[in-house]
């Protein structure tokens, strides 16, 4: 057993690119933790998805030996790796739960960005002691000095104590551990205590089940022992028992401030929880650990089996999900249009095309998925309030009284040159201003409230192509506010197609419509009559398009002779068009709802 003295968990917490996942693959060469001949880039990164679009979607755990060059003892480190984009957040903040320090890692070229601001601030709100590297100190275009600058007026400590590094070439790396063994204090827990431990995260194995990730705060945990989950009430005995290596290393048990995973071959995803605390089956501890706050899904949409016998396929995939993922949430739901499919809640938009994609991989599954819309709350004529996820729950327009949507705090690092198109982008999304502040001479944070609804599909795209690339952003919910706020109905041949509905602000509406309709009909096949496609709010039609009708020319074999024949004929196909009209039924082509996806992608 390691003597807690010698044991540091710490995290690594940094803006998107600014070289997490390759610190954390110099600090395992370093360490000698990983075989030369296994090791590759980014090996923390083991999700195929992650590998591929080159983030960190996932918070990775492992457990290093390192020799101190200060006092030459050995120390055992525990290191979690941790994603820097705004939606995985709550991943983040799991993972500092269980450290006692953390390593700020920022580009020594592009400076304090949006994320290293948010995660700073989560770091300090969970009491963590910070030790801030410049990181890239290497690269051409590098300004150690600049930035060193911008991290002291963040954290508020001299300049000269930010530590250059360069993750790639492995330059300063074994000097930021001795500080760290230095100023990061060992974990505090009692191993004399009755044994508590937090789940910070999970998994699901189809042979061996559910892999609590855990951070063990009093006591110990050996195998074979019986456990129990203090808030579920789970009763389970411990199968295996070890540590991240960074693969799974078992061992004979975990004592206070270890981290690594247990077994216990339960099997329902929902009887062992992330946040919940583990303690002894025969000496339980009295209270529970603080665990985390429940987070709340900021975006919707629906998820559909495109072949309809997939559904219970998609329900079992979305249960396994859910263990590895505490922030997705769904409920069954149905639509005239597409079948049976679940709504879908998730944190942001990369959220909900990571979790997509995962299904899609996973779980060999095909999905379509449907417009993506905010949580608004409803207060009906006679005062109850009713929360709507999707345009279909939405009551009648002579019941609401009022309809309230989610605003956001953004806040915005950009370059000084790029504000004035920043501040025009804002306003078109219903932006209020709400603060400016320099950084540094050539760099700005702006504050702005908006609706979540307008950032929700293309805003950061747009915020990229104006600001070349340099700006970034970040958001947190502020409450609900009153908008003036309709639904908008697409209406085909007359009759309304409920996935294709959307909720829109009423100076939007007739833009909104004017481009859904016209895209719409680029993509609806021709019918052998004309379809009219309109957008209508309420009983008000605000844009109309028509598909013009296939027309066999029935006059070809007249040649000739009197107009009155092909006058006959004529009538007699507008007439068979009729009668078709009356009993035909248009097929909307799964083309058509994946444009009006791309619509909203496009703006």
């Amino acid at each position: 057993m390691t003597d807690q003295a010698q044991i540091r968990n710490f995290s690594i917490i940094a803006h998107i690119d600014h070289g997490k996942s390759t610190l954390a693959d110099r600090i395992l060469e370093l360490t000698n933790t990983v075989d030369p001949r296994a090791m590759r880039a980014q090996l923390l990164d083991s999700m195929e998805l992650e590998r591929e679009r080159g983030i960190t979607i996932k918070a990775q755990a492992v457990r290093v030996l390192y020799r101190s060059q200060a006092d030459g003892q050995t120390y055992q480190l525990h290191l979690i790796d941790t994603p820097g984009h705004v939606d995985f957040t709550y991943e983040v903040s799991r993972s500092l739960a269980a450290c006692e320090g953390a390593l700020l890692v920022v580009d020594a070229s592009q400076g304090v960005e949006a994320q290293t601001v948010a995660n700073t601030y989560l770091a300090v709100e969970s009491g963590l002691e910070l030790i801030p590297c410049l990181n890239k100190v290497d690269l051409p275009g590098a300004e150690p000095a600049r930035v060193a600058g911008e991290i002291a007026e963040l954290l508020g400590e001299p300049a000269d104590s930010v530590r250059r590094i360069s993750a790639k070439t492995g330059e300063g790396v074994s000097e930021v551990l001795d500080e760290l063994i230095a100023r990061v204090p060992p974990p505090a827990g009692d191993p004399d205590q009755p044994p508590r431990a937090l789940i910070f995260d999970s998994e699901f194995d189809q042979y061996r089940g559910v892999i609590a990730y855990i951070r063990v705060v009093d006591g110990a945990f050996t195998k074979g022992q019986a456990i129990r989950a203090m808030q579920a009430g789970t009763e389970a005995e411990i199968d295996d028992i070890g540590y991240f290596g960074p693969q799974m290393t078992p061992t004979k048990g975990l004592t206070a401030g270890e981290v690594g995973y247990l077994i216990t071959g339960v099997k329902d995803v929902t009887r062992l929880r992330v946040g919940d605390t583990l303690t002894s089956k025969l000496a339980p501890a009295g209270e529970p650990l603080p665990g985390y706050r429940e987070v709340k899904p900021m975006v919707f949409c629906g998820l559909f089996p495109i072949d309809s016998d997939d559904y219970p396929d998609l329900r079992d995939a979305l249960e396994k999900l859910t263990l590895n993922d505490a922030a997705l949430v769904w409920e069954p739901e149905t639509s005239d249009a597409l079948g049976f499919g679940f709504r879908c809640g998730f944190l942001g938009l990369l959220h909900m095309d990571i979790v997509r994609e995962r299904l899609e991989r996973e779980y060999d599954l095909e999905l379509l998925a449907t417009m993506p819309s905010v949580e608004y709350e409803v207060t009906l004529a006679d005062g109850a309030t009713l929360p709507v996820h999707s345009p279909t729950e939405m009551p009648e327009p002579g019941r609401i009284a009022s309809i309230r949507e989610p605003y956001i705090r953004a806040s915005i690092l950009t370059p000084k040159e790029y504000v004035g198109q920043i501040m025009e982008l804002c306003q078109e999304r219903r932006g209020e201003h709400a603060g400016m502040h320099f950084l540094s001479p050539e760099r700005v944070q702006l504050g702005y409230d908006l609706p979540l609804n307008e950032i929700v599909l293309d805003f950061f795209d747009q915020l990229k192509s104006r600001t070349r690339g340099y700006a970034s952003l970040d958001y947190e919910l502020i409450g609900m506010r009153e908008s003036d706020l309709v639904k908008l109905d697409i209406l085909l041949a007359g009759d309304p197609i409920d996935a294709l509905s959307m909720l829109v602000h009423r100076s939007k509406a007739y833009e909104a419509g004017r481009t859904m309709t016209e895209k719409l009909r680029q993509k609806i096949p021709r019918q052998q009559y004309d379809v009219p496609i309109q957008a209508a709010v309420g009983a008000r039609i605000v844009a109309r398009e028509t598909i013009k009708a296939y027309r066999k020319d029935v006059t070809a074999k007249c040649y000739g002779g009197d107009i009155t024949r092909k006058r006959k004929l004529l009538e007699q196909q507008k007439r068979g068009k009729q009668r078709m009209k009356q009993v035909g039924r248009i097929e909307v082509p799964q083309e058509a709802f994946l444009a009006v996806l791309e619509l909203g992608e496009k703006g």
